[in-house]
């Protein structure tokens, strides 16, 4: 729980991210239209700096971690733009686009990357539909289906991609074993790049990247990286 009177920056430093001023003022600015747009339309269970931070800062954080330069990188089931907005703002190298199905959560999407002036694109669609008009390097995504699904829904556009970095809770391994039940990681590699803790919890995050096995090795970090 946030302590009263709360700010951005004393949520900052209580998990020691360091970041640039002009970053702090953007994810500022977001928090801010994100939820105002929230009384609206459910969009975060975030909404105060301590959970924002935690939770939705942490984690883009750690997608940043594995993302190379320049990449063109595809937000799938963007939502309120975490982690595609967060990385927008953290990494403006990033050739990002953010896809949300729903269309009233689109356009919303639309409103913030309008107003905080990145560069981002936001395709109101699935990504499969996306998919198979551009090509991409990384596909990530956070809370947006069970793995089961969500290999289901990709299955026929690997070509289109170079590899999947989700961010999964801690029933992931149940997650996996349901997947491979159903054949679903037949010729695919997955692999656990990170792991940590929730705030305030025994219960850990992790991030998995899933690829072709024959490319594998191009797309594990190298050892400079991560």
């Amino acid at each position: 729980m946030s302590p009263p009177d709360d700010t951005l920056d004393a949520a900052l430093n209580r998990h020691q991210i360091t970041l640039p001023e002009e970053q702090i003022v953007l994810l500022g600015r977001y928090c801010a239209l994100l939820w105002e747009w929230n009384r609206k339309i459910n969009l975060t269970r975030h909404a105060d700096y301590e959970k924002f931070v935690g939770r939705d800062v942490v984690d883009a954080l750690v997608f940043s971690r594995f993302l190379r330069r320049s990449e063109w990188v595809l937000d799938v089931g963007s939502g309120g733009g975490v982690p595609g907005v967060l990385l927008a703002i953290l990494r403006p190298d990033l050739r990002l686009t953010l896809s949300e199905s729903v269309a009233k959560k689109a356009r919303i999407l639309n409103d913030i990357v309008h107003n905080l002036e990145l560069k981002s694109l936001v395709f109101s669609g699935r990504a499969e539909n996306l998919l198979p008009r551009q090509r991409f390097h990384t596909l990530i995504g956070r809370a947006v289906a069970p793995l089961s699904k969500i290999l289901t829904w990709l299955k026929p556009h690997w070509k289109c991609f170079d590899r999947l970095l989700l961010l999964k809770g801690p029933s992931w391994t149940d997650e996996r074993a349901e997947a491979r039940h159903y054949g679903h990681l037949n010729n695919l590699a997955l692999r656990k790049l990170h792991s940590y803790f929730l705030p305030n919890s025994d219960a850990k995050s992790v991030l998995l990247l899933i690829c072709p096995k024959d490319r594998l090795e191009e797309q594990l970090p190298k050892k400079d990286e991560g």
